[in-house]
């Protein structure tokens, strides 16, 4: 019983940490993000689902369009996006104590089970270059566990896209 309360503990640990992506931005102080009005792609995702690389482009497109670019054929800002995937593997030792007495000081063998668990993380990589001077001027990376159920990846990608460009651009939002 134990051991299956353990198990459906980790799941919903597991479950929990895919709906929240770890993100960072970081942005080059002399940008000069309030003279940029349109943005260019120079390289969308590929690899994997082509449903999830459409999504993240109409994604960012969203964002930046909300906050007043325009998608252009020679934008002030050029925008490349990456996705990688890689799998992991985790390990969990469960302990079950028997025998007479109490912690540390009690008698008798203890049983220890070893599980182990594999799930897949996700980074969505977004860089964005001065079209003109060709230098990076910002770059978003949003990495977390992917459900194990296809239908909860929109859900991931947009909290993740909602999170990368909350303060974007660099100085229109207070940081929290």
């Amino acid at each position: 019983m134990v051991h299956r309360f353990s198990i459906l503990a980790i799941a919903s640990l597991l479950a929990a940490c895919s709906s929240t992506p770890t993100v960072k931005t970081d942005f080059d102080p002399a940008a000069r993000f309030a003279s940029y009005r349109t943005y260019t792609w120079i390289g969308k995702p590929t690899g994997g689902d082509p449903l999830n690389q459409q999504r993240i482009v109409d994604g960012i497109d969203a964002k930046l369009q909300s906050k007043g670019w325009k998608l252009a054929t020679d934008g002030d800002v050029q925008v490349g996006a990456q996705v990688a995937t890689q799998e992991k593997r985790d390990y969990t030792t469960y302990y079950s104590a028997a025998g007479y007495g109490y912690g540390w000081g009690g008698f008798g063998p203890g049983v220890a089970t070893t599980t182990s668990y594999t799930y897949e993380v996700g980074t969505l990589v977004v860089d964005m270059f001065d079209a003109k001077s060709k230098r990076a001027v910002w770059h978003g990376s949003a990495s977390g566990t992917l459900p194990s159920n296809s239908d909860k990846v929109p859900a991931l990608l947009q909290a993740s896209l909602d999170k990368m460009f909350a303060n974007f651009p660099p100085g229109s939002a207070p940081p929290k």
